[in-house]
């Protein structure tokens, strides 16, 4: 027994063992493939290595300004009470499960050279806001990712205990005091692992690039896929430009686990955090400026999205709602292999007995953040062509490989869950003789509830929105409603793609919504 890699009276093992040899499939193969059609590193220009430059500079650049941004915002929420802190908590993770295409054109109603902001600023006298170009790349990646910084960093200094504040009111320390010896060394401990997911996540962004980069100086490297694939047919420049983009997206993923956040302050005994340092008027209207900035960065562009989208409604060609029911449809089916091959994953990463081996099937799992939606889909076309017309698969290839990019995210929130269960219940399960499938039904499912309802609704939320692989085989017969969306813009109808960005914003977020809630419904019965 002590030999074996599993654990005899567990859940069964080989669905786990089966999806993950599937993912590992997915990745490597998809990498195999345009590896043999790569022609060698000759095939790389100046454009090229431009791109990559340009990649790197920009998520440098955006992970930089988000954690920054970030730091004064996670530190006035954790000071303040006020009505409407859970809700504005709560559109802090809106961001996330916004659909991208969405959020752009939001963005350009508000800072676009016709948007709010710029004729705000035409008014006094000044040039309208430079969208378009690294400008409008940085802006999108900071209205993207500073919600979910601050939520991170907020988790932070709510792990710091009340306790040590109280001792350090009592030992007469000042606000200085207090930042030097408590959340200085938590930040340091915190930072660095979310400025890391941050720049993954930023070294992969397809959708923000292709709306506002603005030409050939703002050229990512899956900007680059796409346009070796779809434009030139390049597919050895292609397949080249796939392996380094997963050779840097890899090389980042591996030092965001490697950067571990410590936990330095022990525990508290759970009272209420109270805060001496920032009972100043002056700390109350820096504190109350940077919560008012951030909410009203985060709004406006939601607000202009309804605004604009409402009679834009009423232009929408009968494509659109074609469209809409397509992506619903392939969001569902997402869904299920997502939950799927995440329930399988998480399942044998708590039931295997080596730790090399639940590392590996987990890492596995986290391993698909570093190959983006282009390169497994080039990888994807370039196994299916010599066999079929990639074009009459592309939507089952898109829902697959949406099904792996949200992966990581719903094994997130499953692996924690289902240790949790386990340590709680898994002696008492093991003396019952629940083992295999009964484990499964009467242990597992039932608690899984919660986080099966998260994950289930934020995978079709990022399903629902995506616009990456779909780009790539483009059928104009079977085009989701992303796409569609972007064509729309690239016509320059731009009433009518407020109207389909509202439809994809509800879209979205009802999908997310009845997930959410329908695990949340009678979980604890």
């Amino acid at each position: 027994m002590a030999n074996r890699l599993f654990k005899i009276s567990r859940a069964p093992l080989w669905p786990g063992i089966s999806a993950a040899m599937l993912v590992a499939v997915l990745i490597f193969g998809t990498l195999a493939a345009v590896l043999w059609r790569a022609k060698g590193f000759s095939a790389l220009g100046p454009f090229d290595l431009a791109a990559l430059r340009f990649t790197l500079w920009q998520a440098l650049l955006s992970a930089l300004l988000s954690v920054l941004l970030a730091v004064p915002v996670a530190r006035a929420l954790a000071r303040r009470q006020f009505p409407g802190r859970a809700a504005l908590l709560a559109l802090m993770g809106a961001p996330f499960i916004l659909p991208v295409i969405v959020a752009v054109l939001g963005l350009l109603a508000v800072f676009g050279r016709k948007g709010v902001f710029s004729v705000a600023l035409g008014w006094i006298g000044f040039d309208p806001v430079q969208i378009y170009g690294l400008h409008g790349v940085l802006l999108a990646h900071v209205f993207f990712n500073l919600p979910l910084a601050v939520r991170l960093i907020l988790q932070g200094w709510l792990s710091i205990p009340s306790e040590r504040f109280r001792l350090a009111a009592s030992l007469g320390f000042s606000p200085r005091d207090m930042r030097h010896l408590l959340e200085y060394p938590m930040l340091r401990g915190v930072l660095p692992g979310v400025f890391t997911v941050i720049f993954i996540i930023c070294l992969t962004s397809f959708t923000v690039v292709l709306a506002l980069g603005g030409g050939p100086k703002a050229t990512t490297v899956e900007l680059a896929i796409y346009q070796a694939f779809r434009f030139d047919f390049d597919l050895g420049r292609a397949a080249l430009l796939s392996l380094m983009q997963f050779g840097v997206g890899a090389a980042a993923a591996l030092l965001a686990l490697w950067i571990a956040v410590p936990g330095g302050f022990g525990a508290g005994l759970d009272r209420a955090v109270e805060r001496w340092d920032g009972r100043g008027g002056l700390a109350k209207l820096m504190d109350a400026g940077w919560i008012i900035a951030a909410a009203g960065f985060l709004l406006l562009p939601l607000l202009m999205i309804a605004l604009r989208g409402v009679p834009g409604l009423a232009l929408l060609p009968a494509s659109i709602w074609a469209a809409a029911l397509r992506s619903l449809w392939l969001a569902l089916v997402s869904v299920a292999l997502s939950m799927g091959l995440a329930l399988a994953l998480a399942i044998a990463v708590q039931n295997l007995r080596r730790r090399w081996a639940r590392g590996m099937v987990e890492g596995l799992g986290y391993l698909t953040i570093a190959a983006s939606p282009l390169v497994m889909g080039t990888g994807l076309f370039l196994m299916i062509f010599p066999f079929a017309n990639p074009v009459a698969l592309a939507l089952p290839v898109t829902g697959l490989v949406n099904a792996l990019m949200s992966l990581p995210f719903v094994l997130r929130a499953l692996v924690p869950a289902l240790n949790d269960i386990e340590s709680r219940y898994g002696a008492l399960a093991d003396s019952l003789g629940l083992t295999g499938w009964a484990r499964l039904r009467w242990l597992y499912l039932p608690r899984l509830r919660r986080p099966l309802g998260f994950a289930a609704g934020l995978s079709a939320a990022l399903s629902m929105g995506d616009l990456g692989v779909i780009t790539l085989f483009a059928d104009p017969g079977a085009a989701t409603l992303p796409l569609q969306l972007f064509r729309l813009m690239a016509a320059y109808q731009m009433q009518a793609a407020a109207g389909a960005a509202l439809l994809l914003l509800a879209l979205s977020l009802a999908l997310f919504w009845i997930f959410d809630r329908g695990g949340r419904i009678d979980a604890d019965t």
